[in-house]
């Protein structure tokens, strides 16, 4: 089993010595991020939360315990859509990137958490 980590995609630099996967995990692609600079990194998508749960959080850090356990009734409900990301750290490191400032309050964090207890 791999380790996973968590990454802001904007510090992110595609390196080929590089270990494991990476999976951006935004519903949206990042601003000002080029498809060629993340080249080898798969989108998921569907793995972040919904539009609504989204917009409703607003990255506030006031809301964030909520949103995480909204956010992991998403998943629960859906674990399909992660399916690509776990069947990867069942056989080595994988990296979760996300856009968010904070990285204290966002929904990769969340992700991270949920997919290690699946893993275990």
């Amino acid at each position: 089993m791999g380790e996973i980590t968590i990454e802001r995609v904007y510090d992110y630099r595609t390196d080929p010595q590089r270990p494991g996967a990476a999976f951006l995990v935004d519903r949206l692609w990042p601003r000002g991020v080029g498809k060629e600079d993340l080249e080898g990194v798969t989108w998921e998508q569907d793995a972040a939360p919904s539009p609504n749960l989204r917009i409703w959080f607003g990255h506030r850090a006031e809301r964030f315990e909520e949103f995480t356990g909204r956010y992991r009734g998403e998943l629960d409900g859906h674990p399909e859509r992660t399916e690509a990301i776990l069947e990867a750290a069942r056989s080595g490191p994988v990296t979760l990137l996300y856009a968010a400032k904070d990285p204290e309050v966002n929904h990769a964090l969340v992700l991270k958490g949920w997919l290690e207890e699946r893993l275990e």
